[in-house]
């Protein structure tokens, strides 16, 4: 993009230039189980970036605390913690397909009415569908690591990124982070630092303990028996 100073620019002249994405999207074969789930819930939880910025009182027909994730995966975790807190309402943001799909089968067995998830980017979602000071919590849970240092850029926690999510916070609203992989853990807590806005809750000014809604996954107990870690950190907006 050298000979155009933006994108917008560049768009204009009708060269499209390629944007760095924070995933890699892993399209996978859907079961019979996860295909129903998307034909027959995606109706009733489902949300398309289409429908532009959100009125979430309409989309879940009250008013009430709101917590959106980013990248639920399988979506185990998130119905979990939408069973457990039903006075709350739970967005979740996932480009993996048959993640989607289970996140739904299994929302429909639990009866679930305070999830709705989208099936995009989530960079995009919170530009185009979330509205500014509406968040009370955004969660984002072992997200890839991108552990060679080539592919650092490729980490969605990144200083713009940051000021994108708090923007969307209300104020007293917390941004919580979890990773497996301490290095990773090390450079949230360097990018968060370096934020403007933020103050980290915990009392050593690290890493906080898990908070009790946030389920252990089979993962991390895997993980655990072989001796690794999880690092949670909670950064509030403070302004």
């Amino acid at each position: 993009m050298s000979r155009f100073k933006s994108e917008e620019e560049a768009r204009q002249a009708g060269v499209y230039i390629s944007k760095v994405k924070s995933f890699v999207k892993r399209e996978g074969r859907l079961t019979k189980a996860q295909g129903k789930a998307l034909e027959e819930q995606w109706p009733h939880m489902g949300l398309n970036i289409e429908q532009g910025l959100l009125n979430l009182n309409e989309v879940f027909g009250r008013e009430a605390p709101r917590v959106l994730e980013i990248g639920f995966g399988m979506g185990k975790s998130l119905v979990e913690m939408a069973q457990h807190a039903p006075q709350t309402d739970f967005i979740g943001i996932e480009v993996h397909r048959p993640g989607v799909g289970a996140c739904l089968a299994d929302a429909a067995d639990a009866s679930l009415s305070n999830l709705r998830v989208f099936e995009h980017d989530a960079v995009e979602v919170l530009a185009s569908c979330i509205k500014d000071e509406s968040l009370d919590r955004l969660q984002l849970f072992f997200p890839d690591p991108w552990h060679k240092k080539r592919h650092h850029k490729r980490r969605i926690v990144q200083s713009d990124f940051v000021q994108k999510i708090r923007s969307k916070l209300k104020i007293g609203g917390h941004f919580h982070m979890a990773t497996d992989w301490e290095p990773y853990a090390q450079y949230m807590i360097e990018v968060m630092q370096a934020a403007e806005g933020y103050e980290n809750t915990s009392s050593d000014g690290v890493f906080v303990p898990r908070p009790n809604y946030r389920p252990i996954t089979k993962f991390e107990v895997r993980g655990q028996k072989l001796g690794h870690g999880v690092w949670d950190i909670i950064f509030k907006r403070v302004s």
